[in-house]
């Protein structure tokens, strides 16, 4: 994989009277763009961001955009995250009945569209779909809540789905994101693996040192790991 190492906070430890704040502290402390953890109560147990939520933190950074919709009606909410200000749409397999379909309606919005996949789902549910998406999100934890640990047996299906994008060709164009349980400690084992980009919620809050120094930290073992490999 050639794609750049990049650092994709979630939001979701934050105090939600601070998103704007968060937003533009995240910029200046160098991440690469910001992930809305859109959850619905029914396809993961917790309630999370409206559309009107980000558009609200929109105007405080210029940072990208994404919305990761752990949501089981993912096409009825499309356009208003687009119109919010999202600039990726990340649906879940397990949640689409037709996920070409739902993916083929994310770009005629004019977003770009991605897949995630749950810890018991294999690569092998993006066989058919890689000509639609610009990124695949491996989770590396169950999705519902943060502060999770990571789990490390998800990095061979990192390395299928790695395998997977680079047999169809497109190893130049789609990234691989991992979400859950991210932090300097674990990022490695993913980055090796052939991820790229890392999302990251509690370590990055958590940090002691602040947010510049988590984000520099998981970047350089990343960098790294990446390199070793």
């Amino acid at each position: 994989m050639t794609r750049p190492i990049e650092i994709a906070p979630s939001v979701l430890p934050v105090d939600l009277s601070m998103l704007g704040e968060a937003v533009a502290e995240l910029e200046a402390a160098g991440v690469d763009r910001i992930q809305w953890d859109v959850m619905d109560g029914q396809f993961v147990p917790n309630l999370t961001f409206g559309p009107d939520v980000i558009a609200s933190a929109r105007r405080h950074t210029s940072l990208p955009f994404e919305a990761h919709l752990m949501v089981l009606t993912p096409d009825v909410m499309a356009a208003q995250y687009v119109q919010a200000g999202c600039e990726r749409l990340i649906v879940h397999a397990e949640a689409c009945t037709h996920l070409h379909r739902t993916l083929g309606n994310i770009r005629s919005l004019g977003a770009k569209a991605a897949v995630a996949l749950n810890p018991a789902t294999p690569a092998g549910a993006l066989a058919h779909v890689l000509d639609l998406v610009d990124m695949v999100l491996v989770m590396t934890v169950n999705p519902g809540f943060g502060g999770q640990s990571y789990i490390a047996t998800m990095e061979p299906k990192i390395r299928d789905v790695r395998d997977m994008i680079a047999a169809a060709g497109f190893s130049e164009t789609i990234d691989i994101e991992v979400d859950g349980g991210i932090s300097a400690g674990t990022v490695a084992g993913a980055a090796a693996a052939g991820a790229n980009v890392f999302v990251a919620g509690s370590a990055l809050f958590r940090d002691p040192l602040g947010l510049s120094h988590a984000v520099s930290e998981i970047r350089a073992h990343a960098e790294a790991a990446r390199s070793a490999s």
